[in-house]
């Protein structure tokens, strides 16, 4: 058999049995000299050997990886943070928008959302780089922002006014609460598992849910023990309040309004509106202090741009352009980096946070959005 048969029948079967195509021209291996084709078949076959094509692009996940959602290609990107290489790609379903990662980083969440109308979170075992299952979140519509404590996912249900919780244990859901306000979309809850955070955007409201004890009433039996339940508290905002973060030391609430561009700051001890910035970041999408609390990041999906403020003088220090359209931000756990899904432009832009600089941009797929981190022990 000369050369140029020998490679012809490798890559048929090699194709044959599901390995990656090398995409070799046939045409031009006709004009290639045989002894040039020769080398490359023992090349190819001595590598086959050694190590399947599959196995060796199979990279494990990092003990951080940074995990992204694209919209557009229904796909959970598991990145390396250090080298900026997605490892793996992994199937979710028709509309992701959030993503979280479980305490221990080896499981994430992602909320399918559909405007309202789906019903479905996706369970990823990023370990081995695949999905988990499916959750039906029915009767709770809409899934959209999603968080982990207390051992269990949070997220909200906006085409049903509630949150729910879901509990990896028992692999059900085991509780909600209906808010009674207009689009539940985004959710904070506290590490112990205590008090929830929503916004409420067309209402333009924030919710405060507080885990309360009510000790027994004037007529309860006797012997009668304190019984649980979570009480809300509605804090009127601006109409359009979307992204929003809590600040690390749990005092401060600052949500931004996609309609007017305005900052409204919460006393999260008062659970009452402390102030309110005419930031005039219209589109505003989200919002993400860096893990000091000294600035807030707010982006705007209108413009591109982002805006960043100092917490203490709550004034502006710096707008930036990321691209057409930026959505979702994720500070780096070392406050090094900030991440920003910049959904028109199909990628992630990357900036430092000293200089607060663009410094480089990563794809991950057709309309970015949800970011997360994920880290293993």
């Amino acid at each position: 058999m000369d050369a140029f048969n020998f490679l012809h029948i490798f890559l048929l079967i090699n194709n044959q049995y599901g390995k990656p195509h090398y995409f070799l021209n046939i045409q031009v291996m006709k004009n290639v000299k045989s002894h040039m084709l020769r080398l490359i078949a023992v090349n190819i076959f001595l590598a086959y050997l050694v190590c399947p094509v599959a196995d060796c692009q199979a990279q494990s996940t990092p003990r951080k990886s940074l995990l992204a959602l694209s919209k557009t290609d229904h796909m959970l990107a598991i990145i390396d943070p250090l080298t900026l290489k997605i490892v793996a790609r992994v199937p979710v379903g028709e509309d992701p928008h959030e993503v979280i990662a479980s305490a221990d980083g080896k499981t994430a969440y992602v909320t399918i959302y559909g405007g309202g109308r789906l019903h479905e979170l996706d369970i990823i075992d990023l370990v081995a780089q695949k999905p988990l299952t499916s959750v039906d979140t029915r009767p709770l519509y809409g899934p959209h922002g999603v968080t982990f404590a207390a051992g269990k996912a949070w997220f909200t249900a906006e085409g049903s006014k509630s949150v729910g919780r879901y509990d990896p244990a028992t692999g059900k859901l085991d509780w909600s609460m209906g808010t009674g306000e207009d689009r539940t979309h985004m959710i904070y809850v506290t590490a112990d598992g205590k008090k929830i955070f929503t916004t409420n955007v067309s209402s333009g409201t924030v919710s405060i849910l507080t885990d309360t004890l009510i000790p027994p009433g004037k007529f309860s039996p006797p012997g009668a023990m304190p019984r649980e339940d979570w009480m809300q508290t509605v804090v009127p905002v601006v109409k359009g309040a979307e992204g929003f973060d809590v600040s690390p030391d749990g005092n401060e609430l600052w949500t931004a309004s996609a309609e007017d561009g305005t900052i409204s700051i919460v006393d999260a001890g008062t659970k009452k509106l402390a102030a309110k910035i005419n930031a005039k970041v219209m589109g505003a999408n989200r919002v993400k202090f860096t893990p000091d609390g000294s600035q807030v990041f707010i982006s705007s999906l209108q413009s591109g741009d982002l805006a960043v403020y100092d917490t203490k003088s709550r004034k502006e220090i710096k707008r930036l352009k990321t691209g057409h359209g930026a959505a979702g931000i994720l500070m780096d756990t070392d406050g090094s980096r900030v991440f920003v899904a910049c959904s028109a432009d199909n990628y992630v832009a990357i900036i430092d946070l000293k200089t607060l600089e663009v410094t480089s941009h990563l794809e991950v797929g057709g309309v970015p959005d949800g970011l997360a981190w994920a880290i293993l022990p």
